[in-house]
């Protein structure tokens, strides 16, 4: 009997771009495709995907890619995968509940990919898939149509939690489904690979129902206008908010592409209801009173592009924050984010916005289960092993030992890593050789590796700026036969612009000179890295600063 892998390519030792690939006798399946946004240090980056690349190889094994919900972290790099497998093979088809293959089209369709099989899966189906089965089991989350996945498989079956919640009061359907959960481990669930993103809170996660009336009581007290920022593909938050502005009166507007989208997905599937007449389109906000107007919009994680982001330093095109307008914070940072989120609420203050968190009331419920909630989900299932995922190191930790806790033999949880795959067979598990995986960075619409140095020097010109210094010499004798043309961006220069431009020029003849006497230096590229070193020395002492320092020599 062949053995069965699981082999995380994202999601572990870091908050996003969920991706795991479940293969068995040859074949594979591929549960979630997510990607994560960059953080302050990648500069010039616009979105963090997985390394998939051992998918890119074994494209043509590939039987499906199964989404459980439609977030970002689980569905944003779907059409890179799409793309990249594309040129192997034929795609594979794609699998999830309503909500999540509607994200998923459009999310293709923007990306011109339309030779793509989409399956819509009911939670009670079981498709087969090679030598796998599949089904969805239905779960809570900050998203309709979440679900875990089954994987069932001769040696056993695979259950991939997603993301989920325990919540009994849910917004929209029914609880998740425990009886089905308890069901799969009366069977027998051979591995658990589950959730561990809010593991280190006590308890249970509060219920979204909660957060309705909570939105109505502080809307209740605002006297102008009212903006809430929350994740765009939280279509439960977004009809709470309507309803707490139809319950005051007040007209909504939708602030950000990805919000107008997915409310358009979410009313057309029946997720979303909102009265008719109630909708203003983002230029129409002006036209009505203050106390009349609540605005939803992106940007609840101070993404630089983002509606809410470009609102606070005043770069929106259509909508300008002023005082006395409160912006509420219908989310939270995730890690990594804190310091965006924190820096775009500073600009709120400054522009004389109040601003309402978590902190300050109950205007938000994770969609993720608390410790009580991980240790329901292990004594549900029964797990034979354990392997948690989405989380950084120090979740995956504290999800091991609530495994252990609830019974599950220290020897069988395993804390793995991105790249670092399981194999179980009839003799047991263990980790297997590391496969390749990482991060591929997208610029702009293209992916690609942006090595090291391509960030370090984005960070340099960023923080320092550059300076360009142009010299002209004589072929024949190398001495220069015009003044050396100095430019700079981006440079902090105080008062001694001029003088430092003189003694750049100094430094270039003497360089000049040094190599022509002394060294007997011709060569291009030896003449401009010995005056990159002089520059950049002339430079730092004048500014202790270390811009960027490109000379470019030119022969005549």
């Amino acid at each position: 009997m062949s053995a069965l892998r699981v082999l995380p390519l994202g999601g572990l030792g870091e908050i996003g771009k969920n991706m795991t690939v479940v293969e068995y006798d040859g074949r594979i399946v591929v549960v979630d495709v997510g990607l994560r946004f960059p953080t302050p240090e990648m500069v010039g980056i616009d979105l963090v995907l997985p390394d998939f690349s051992y998918l890119r190889e074994r494209a043509r094994d590939i039987e499906a890619i199964v989404v459980t919900h439609g977030h970002e972290d689980h569905l944003g790099a779907l059409p890179w995968v799409i793309r990249e497998i594309s040129e192997r093979h034929a795609p594979p088809p794609v699998y999830g509940g309503p909500l999540t293959i509607a994200m998923a089209q459009s999310k293709l369709e923007e990306h011109r990919l339309k030779d793509v099989e989409l399956e819509e899966l009911e939670t009670a189906d079981v498709v087969e898939l090679g030598p796998f089965s599949l089904e969805l089991v239905h779960m809570t989350h900050s998203i309709p149509d979440a679900c875990a996945v089954a994987l069932g498989t001769d040696l056993g079956t695979v259950l991939l939690t997603g993301d989920y919640k325990f919540d009994q009061t849910p917004v929209d359907g029914p609880p998740a489904d425990v009886s089905r959960l308890a069901e799969l481990g009366r069977e027998g669930v051979l591995l658990l690979c589950g959730d561990s993103t809010n593991v280190d809170r006590d308890g249970f996660s509060p219920s979204e129902s909660r957060v309705g009336r909570h939105l109505e009581e502080v809307f209740s007290r605002c006297e102008g206008r009212i903006l809430v920022t929350s994740f765009a593909s939280n279509i439960h938050r977004v009809q709470q908010v309507v309803d707490a502005a139809t319950a005051l009166d007040r007209k909504v507007a939708l602030v950000g592409r990805s919000m107008r989208k997915n409310v358009t997905i979410g009313r057309r599937l029946g997720h979303i209801e909102i009265p008719d007449g109630m909708l203003l389109q983002p230029r129409e906000v002006a036209d009505f009173a203050d106390e009349r107007v609540v605005i939803i919009s992106t940007g609840s994680q101070g993404e630089p592009l983002s509606a809410l982001r470009r609102m606070a330093y005043r770069d929106h095109p259509q909508v300008q924050l002023k005082a006395g307008d409160t912006v509420v914070f219908s989310a939270t940072p995730v890690p990594g984010n804190e310091r965006a989120v924190n820096e775009t609420i500073d600009r709120l203050y400054h522009i004389g916005c109040d601003v309402i968190t978590t902190r300050d009331a109950p205007v938000h419920a994770s969609g993720h289960g608390h410790a009580e909630e991980v240790k329901l989900m292990l004594n549900l299932t029964q797990p034979r092993y354990v392997m948690p995922v989405h989380g950084d190191f120090k979740r995956l930790r504290m999800h091991a030992e609530l495994a252990a806790a609830v019974g599950v033999a220290p020897q069988d949880i395993f804390q793995s890593d991105n790249g670092l795959p399981l194999e179980i067979d009839e003799r047991g598990a263990r980790f297997a050789a590391r496969e390749r995986s990482g991060m591929v960075f997208v610029d702009g619409v293209e992916i690609g590796d942006v090595a090291d140095v391509a960030l370090r020097d984005r960070r340099m010109l960023s923080a320092d700026g550059i300076f360009v210094v142009v010299v002209t010499i004589a072929e024949q004798d190398g001495t220069s036969v015009a003044d050396p043309e100095v430019i700079f961006r981006g440079v902090p220069f105080m008062d001694e612009a001029g003088k430092l431009v003189d003694e750049i020029r100094d430094t270039v003849a003497a360089t000049l000179h040094r190599a022509a006497e002394d060294e007997g230096i011709r060569e291009i590229d030896l003449l401009q890295q010995m005056l990159h070193d002089a520059l950049a020395k002339l430079v730092y002492d004048r500014l202790r600063r270390r811009p960027m320092v490109l000379p470019v020599v030119v022969e005549v």
